[in-house]
């Protein structure tokens, strides 16, 4: 476990949190008295396709346009 004042975890937070999460333990005290403990925050594990079969279904924007659809895009008919 590793002790730190307030002005030297100030001063090197960013180098304390890379410790704790490397798996230290650091605690800041204000002068000799521990008043708080740095800990990392609980990540939830990253899941694919977490919306799937809930988004309805993808048109296929590859496949070929109907004729008369892209005559429509183009300007052709009405």
């Amino acid at each position: 476990m590793q002790q730190v004042t307030i002005h030297a975890a100030k001063t090197h937070l960013s180098r304390l949190i890379e410790a704790v999460l490397n798996g230290e333990e650091i605690v800041i005290a204000k002068g000799s008295k521990p008043v708080v403990r740095l800990v990392p925050m609980a990540r939830p594990p990253f899941q694919v396709g977490l919306l799937a079969g809930q988004l309805g279904t993808v048109p296929d924007f590859l496949a070929p346009i109907d004729p008369a659809e892209l005559d429509l895009w183009e300007g052709g008919g009405e």
